[in-house]
């Protein structure tokens, strides 16, 4: 006895599947690494509205970031890089990141992802920033920050 089963709908049939699948796996590991993502838009939202308090609220206590600049390293405390962003100001800023890399192991995780930093909608600077967070009582938050900036933006 042969049964006929079109081509189209096998291919339909397998493609629904496939793309129920991979939408499953990926939806999992996407809302892990929302969760782990979140803090870091967090800090750049209070950047955005120079508010010291945002952009202190989804840190760890007493971090530390370091800024390179032209091949030098600048360090500076979470609570110093805050007051400074956060004083008022006439200019626009915003930082956006681009094709995030997330590594979760239980309670610790790392962002490295290439970013943009812009002032009254223009480039300033790009690089690439890598964020370490931990998870304290449940909640991600951002235990150190490293970024390179550079001048030469593809989207300058």
């Amino acid at each position: 006895m042969k049964i006929f089963f079109p081509l189209r709908t096998a291919l339909f049939v397998t493609g629904t599947i496939a793309a129920a699948l991979l939408a499953s796996s990926l939806y999992a590991a996407t809302s892990e690494e929302q969760a782990v993502i979140a803090p870091i838009h967090a800090m750049f939202d209070g950047m955005s509205k120079r508010d010291a308090a945002a952009i202190k609220e989804p840190m760890l206590p007493g971090g530390t970031m370091v800024l390179m600049r032209d091949g030098k390293p600048s360090q500076m405390t979470f609570d110093a890089f805050a007051d400074r962003v956060g004083k008022p100001g006439t200019t626009h800023i915003e930082e956006r990141i681009h094709d995030p890399l997330v590594r979760i192991d239980n309670d610790l995780a790392v962002v490295w992802a290439s970013f943009d930093f812009l002032v009254d909608g223009k480039v300033e600077h790009c690089g690439t920033d890598l964020f370490s967070l931990v998870r304290k009582d449940g909640r991600w938050l951002i235990a150190s920050i490293a970024d390179t900036g550079h001048k030469d933006c593809p989207a300058k």
